[in-house]
């Protein structure tokens, strides 16, 4: 019985043996740095395969250790219990860059020569608006609030009619708000009196004819509207627009990066992060008619004017110093 239980002992003894050796085997492995929320901070990514270096601490203060960065490590694979268990535990023996093309030596060389720089571009792209948004509003002011109203159901009807014998077949019309409120007088240690009325239909008319802007504005006063509260021009098809200024401003940022690059005697190596910070538009330009009133005296002349469009880039360059 004792010979039976030793002979049993002994196996898994030998079975233990057998598996440690197993999961110490050396190994080498390449791929890039990655960043991991893991406690040890790093992770080697070959392909669909990722290892969690234990000891990564060892190597962080290389130059060359960063994200992204190849690598070729030697060590073994740990069994080991990790908070997510993201990658294969690994333990580093050795690290060092990985250049697929070229000898280590040149690599280190070329390691040792190179440094960041963060640059930005700025562009302002010109172009002509496409549309005119125009608001123009029918008041009318009575006793009683039926004669307001009324009379100012006809005279919006009439403006409305001018508007669509004006304007393009293409171009839109629409109420955009329409108010009956009571006008109040108020006196000192008294009441609030209602002395009468004031109805408000405010009409919408957008369209991409510039050259009915002016007349459009005058049919609408010759028929009754009496408040055109303002003009405004905006770029509905701005995609080519944007994408000049977008272009315009990369192509700054990375001319900033190879002026540095030959101030230091180098050249860039390669562009290693493009972060686009926001194309944007000024707010559009727009005319109000004196006082809110529309005075139509002869033709109301309109000049569109241009829109600037602005964009801006960061660019992440790696330089080459010379030595």
């Amino acid at each position: 019985m004792t010979k039976r239980l030793l002979r049993v002992v002994s196996a898994i003894v030998l079975v233990f043996a057998i598996t440690g050796a197993t999961l110490a085997k050396e190994i080498t492995i390449r791929g890039r740095l990655q960043k991991t929320v893991e406690a040890g901070g790093w992770l080697i990514v070959d392909g669909d395969h990722k290892y969690l270096v234990l000891n990564a601490r060892k190597f962080m203060n290389e130059t060359w250790f960063k994200e992204a960065a190849e690598v070729e490590a030697v060590g073994e694979t740990k069994d080991v219990m990790t908070t997510f268990m993201e990658g294969t535990p690994f333990e580093a023996k050795t690290m060092r860059p990985f250049e697929q093309r070229g000898s280590e030596t040149n690599t280190s060389k070329l390691e040792k020569g190179l440094t960041r720089v963060l640059v930005s571009g700025d562009s302002i792209v010109q172009a002509q608006p496409d549309t005119a948004i125009l608001t123009i509003s029918v008041v009318t002011q009575a006793t009683r609030a039926l004669d307001a109203q009324q009379e100012n159901a006809t005279k919006t009807d009439a403006v409305v009619k001018a508007l669509k014998a004006t304007v393009s077949p293409s171009s839109e019309i629409k109420t955009s708000g329409y108010s009956l409120q009571p006008q109040r007088v108020y006196r000192e240690n008294q009441p609030p009196t209602i002395t009468g009325y004031e109805a408000r239909n405010t009409v919408t008319v957008t369209t991409s004819d510039l050259t009915k802007v002016g007349p459009i504005i005058d049919a609408a006063a010759q028929a009754g509207a009496n408040d055109v509260t303002g003009i405004s021009f905006t770029l509905r098809k701005d995609r080519p627009a944007r994408d000049q200024a977008l272009a315009e401003a990369t192509r700054e940022a990375v001319s900033k990066a190879q002026v540095i690059a030959q101030s230091l005697g180098g050249r860039v190596v390669r562009i290693l992060e493009v972060q686009e910070e926001g194309t944007t538009r000024p707010p559009e330009p727009r005319y109000a008619m004196e006082g809110g009133q529309a005075r139509v005296a002869a033709s109301t002349p309109i000049e569109v004017g241009t829109l600037d469009i602005r964009s801006r880039v960061q660019v992440l360059a790696e330089v080459e110093a010379g030595g």
